[in-house]
């Protein structure tokens, strides 16, 4: 059982900002792949960004040049910093880990955080 939680969410203006964190409870997930995913209103949960126990990282389109997924192994967190925050960033987003397989697919995915709410005014 993995227990993950996030924190770092808020609200921003367009072109600011934040840096989300995940940590686990209980247990290490250093060795093991955390993905970010997002969901807007009305709109279907999405990949965001993936790190593997290895560091190599993995982008969706929407969010590569201005997102940077990274892991701290001492502190047992992930982080998923956010610069050039745009209004269409605005959603809650949940860290996650699979199964077994890293995929974008969050049906694969097995343990989730609560979620962090991430607001950007225009």
């Amino acid at each position: 059982q993995v227990q993950l939680v996030e924190s770092g969410g808020g609200l921003v203006q367009a072109g600011g900002s934040l840096r989300l964190s995940c940590t686990a409870a209980g247990r290490t997930f250093n060795n093991v792949y955390v993905a970010w995913f997002r969901q807007a209103p009305g709109k279907e949960r999405e990949f965001v960004a993936g790190v593997g126990a290895n560091a190599y990282t993995t982008y969706a389109d929407s969010v590569k040049s201005r997102f940077t997924v990274s892991r701290d192994n001492a502190k047992n967190t992930v982080y998923l910093q956010m610069n050039s925050l745009k209004p269409e960033d605005t959603a809650v987003y949940y860290c996650a880990v699979p199964k077994l397989l890293a995929t974008m697919d969050s049906n694969d995915y097995t343990y989730w955080g609560q979620g962090t709410q991430v607001t950007v005014s225009s």
